[in-house]
């Protein structure tokens, strides 16, 4: 039993990295559907450093320093050219897809480095994806620099005219989602499955951007549902962790992609909209221009 509570506890962790990131974005009115491309490329990256150099850290800073560029690449499409941000993510998937598939295929197979010690099967990123869940509260809804994020997500021609930068704010928005989506990326490839594969993440950052609207954009409610879904999760892999005679695997498999579903469908009701949509940024989504 305490072997699937912490396989959960681990898969968790790349759900609650990725979808930080993406809360972080949306907050300031930047939504990225493109996670699991950028998720890509911090795996792979991160691999391949870590592979090539045989150093963790080196390989985690490639992880991240990519996501960064890819965040900011999302921000310049975005931001400065005012594009379509759906468009623009989807665009970043599909680039993820491919170029890592070509980038990383000299490079399929294990890691080959000795794993990250645990803690009681628990990997250490849990914890700290506890800590990153805590200080973006903080700053989120404690100091200056996120009462200055949150307006530019909520109205950004009030925001400008108090005196906030509406487009370097969104920058460093977007850059510091796209270098948790990258950490979060390189924690799959590095410690939860160091084996490198073409399109080996299988659907998880689209399960973290659902998290996001899940939550809220609360991150603790973000805490809590990623820990669920990090165990929907690992019983869709291994459900006979807790049932010994159970339906087929791939059955199982659906299942948090049925759940994530039914919760996009429950919050797109007019009844949760009027109830609970008041989180939801006003303005995200919509490209700001200066008057």
């Amino acid at each position: 039993m305490w072997e699937f509570y912490a396989r959960s506890f681990n898969a968790s962790t790349i759900f609650m990295v990725a979808a930080l990131g993406e809360l972080i974005g949306q907050r300031a009115g930047v939504m990225n559907v493109g996670v699991e491309g950028a998720m890509l490329f911090g795996a792979t990256i991160g691999f391949i450093v870590a592979k090539t150099t045989g150093s963790y850290l080196l390989g985690f800073l490639a992880a991240i320093a990519v996501g960064a560029a890819i965040g900011a690449l999302h921000g310049f499409f975005s931001i400065t050219l005012g594009g379509d941000q759906v468009v623009n993510g989807m665009g970043i998937w599909i680039l993820g897809f491919g170029l890592t598939a070509y980038i990383g295929y000299p490079y399929t197979g294990p890691l080959g480095l000795e794993r990250i010690p645990s803690v009681a099967g628990i990997s250490p990123f849990f914890f700290l994806g506890i800590v990153l869940i805590a200080v973006a509260w903080f700053v989120l809804f404690k100091t200056n620099v996120g009462l200055k994020l949150r307006s530019v997500g909520e109205n950004p021609s009030v925001a400008e005219v108090s005196g906030v930068n509406v487009v370097r704010t969104r920058y460093l928005s977007v850059i510091t989602s796209g270098m948790f989506m990258g950490l979060a990326g390189g924690i799959y490839a590095l410690d939860y499955n160091p084996v490198w594969n073409y399109n080996f993440l299988m659907g998880w950052g689209f399960v973290a951007l659902a998290l996001v609207f899940f939550s809220m954009w609360n991150p603790f409610i973000l805490l809590g549902g990623s820990v669920l879904f990090g165990a929907l999760w690992q019983l869709s892999l291994n459900p006979e962790l807790l049932f010994e005679d159970t339906v087929s695997r791939y059955i199982w498999r659906t299942v948090p992609f049925v759940v994530t579903i039914g919760a996009l469908a429950l919050m797109s009701t007019q009844w949760f909209s009027s109830r609970w949509g008041a989180a939801k940024p006003e303005a995200l989504g919509m490209p700001y221009e200066k008057d």
